[in-house]
């Protein structure tokens, strides 16, 4: 069957469509990294090599295996190898802690470790179960990767893959607490794959991917990218400067990037001495993107941009075409065609339209539950009176009258002061507008008055000075009175995840810390 065929089906196999490139279109570039290219030919055959080598070492449909790496080529491969044998790969966070990687690998059931030289170090001396170590990187700490495969031609027995196997196992909880495993079946990433034809997805498609590999926020424009047969350039560690050189000497056309990212991006001085001409799509998510900055890279960079709304264990997606919907930047979208999104309140009732509630959304693209955790699945989940099960995502939102929804916070950000509600992300919208201020994250905080009260951790603009006070006195008179802020604080950074989340615990933390000396 040819890829335009297997593309057309209503489920296919993203490791079939590989196959078919590199019958079709052999020594076409899959990925490339830095000087090291691989076409399509030899990433298939890469693939059966190892899908060869996890039968040889007993791995049936349904195993899984870890990879703790950071990106390369052999990471994708091994990942699209494990597919192909119907393995299941758990992508965990190089920045984990050893006790948190140890639970995931442990949670996974992991029959096989794929890390590189860090990885293997953070787990030296704890791998008690005595797992298999294949080093991506060919380091010392296992055994290399090219040795543990079998010889180039081999063969792996066929897998027919069901739609409802578990794909993936996604952590969302890898630096501190119990981690949460996301069980992704293969239906739900054939989703994301089939609404890349909408996108101009195709064989002179080249992706610049610099997020994580172990993201969902990467995962679905990588798969997307090669499953319609394009180039897929990886960059392991995000530098603006580096980026945009390689995004107009590759003549990228797709990328994803965090709203931090195009933040950086667009601040840099020479931005528009670059030719990025060559852009038709380019892809946001994962965290709040301004609409001053939306406005700013549609009038600044080539090419649409598109914001998705979701979350990793799926449910509802909202998408944002902001080229074509210059008036709503303010929102993330509409509901993607095929997705049932509803807003509910604290006692799990839908609310009247108008009315701002918890977002909870029903696709074809739901996790399939928590890996081994059904107790937080459930609490995951919500049911409407014909039995409809949707995910529930924590934030809270708003449907305007032309059905794009606007976001206010996560429900476990919003502040209630003196029995108000206050939704931290008005107040940083409103910080942002000052001259001075770059940044800014607001948080809640205990307090004996107000049970309690918002602090704002401000990053000023280089150059520009702003006292506390100052900028105290400035958001009060343009707030209302119970959304005043107690105090502000100057950081150099935010902190944020490796996908550009600011960590707000880690902010409340901080300042509890301080309040304690």
């Amino acid at each position: 069957m040819s890829a335009e065929q297997i593309l057309e089906l209503e489920f296919g196999v993203i490791t079939e469509l590989i196959h078919s490139h590199a019958l079709e279109n052999p020594a076409h570039r899959a990925l490339v990294e830095g000087s090291q290219v691989i076409d399509y030919a030899a990433l298939d055959a890469w693939m059966d090599r190892i899908a060869c080598a996890l039968q040889r070492e007993g791995l049936k449909p349904g195993d899984a295996i870890a990879i703790c790496a950071s990106m390369s080529i052999a990471y994708a491969a091994v990942f699209l190898g494990a597919l192909r044998a119907g393995v299941v790969v758990a992508p965990l966070a190089p920045g984990s802690t050893t006790a948190s990687l140890v639970r995931m690998i442990a949670d996974a059931q992991a029959r096989v470790l794929f890390v590189d030289a860090a990885a293997a170090e953070a787990l030296d001396g704890v791998n008690a179960e005595g797992i298999p170590l294949v080093m991506l990187d060919n380091s010392k700490a296992g055994r290399p990767l090219e040795d543990w495969l079998p010889a180039t031609g081999a063969q792996p027995a066929a897998v027919t893959i069901d739609p409802s196997w578990a794909f993936n196992i996604i952590y969302s909880s890898g630096t501190t607490g119990e981690p949460k495993g996301i069980v992704q079946p293969h239906a739900m990433r054939w989703s994301h794959v089939r609404r890349g034809k909408a996108y101009g997805y195709g064989p002179d498609t080249v992706t610049l991917l610099s997020t994580p590999l172990y993201s969902n926020t990467t995962l679905v424009v990588l798969f997307p990218t090669l499953t319609f047969g394009g180039t897929v350039v990886l960059m392991p560690k995000f530098n603006a400067e580096t980026y945009l050189q390689l995004a107009q000497t590759r003549r990228v056309t797709h990328t994803m990037l965090v709203p931090v990212q195009y933040q950086r991006l667009m601040a840099r001085p020479d931005f528009d001495s670059y030719d990025l001409s060559s852009f038709k799509i380019k892809f946001s998510t994962s965290a709040p993107f301004s609409a001053a900055l939306k406005a700013d890279v549609l009038k600044r960079w080539p090419g649409g941009l598109v914001e998705f709304y979701g979350m990793t264990e799926g449910g509802g997606t909202c998408i944002l075409d902001a080229h074509l919907h210059p008036g709503k930047l303010h929102t993330v979208g509409r509901p993607a065609e095929g997705h049932d999104i509803r807003l509910i309140d604290d006692n799990g009732t839908e609310v009247a339209p108008g009315e701002a509630g918890e977002v909870v959304g029903h696709s074809a693209g739901m996790m399939s539950g928590y890996h081994g955790q059904p107790e937080k699945t459930r609490a995951a989940e919500w049911f409407d009176p014909t039995g409809k099960r949707f995910i529930r995502t924590g934030d809270i939102g708003r449907f305007d009258g032309d059905g794009f929804l606007t976001l206010f916070d996560r429900k476990k950000d919003m502040i209630i002061s003196g029995g108000f509600n206050i939704y931290p992300s008005d107040l940083e919208a409103v910080l942002r507008e000052h001259p001075a201020v770059e940044d800014a994250a607001v948080v809640g905080v205990p307090s004996v008055e107000w049970g309690e009260t918002p602090v704002a951790f401000v990053i000023r603009k280089a150059g520009v000075d702003a006292q506390a006070e100052a900028l105290l006195q400035w958001v009060k008179q343009r707030v209302g009175r119970t959304q005043r802020l107690a105090s502000v604080r100057f950081l150099e950074e935010l902190p944020r995840s490796p996908i550009g989340k600011v960590l707000k615990r880690e902010l409340r933390d901080r300042y509890e810390a301080d309040a304690a000396d």
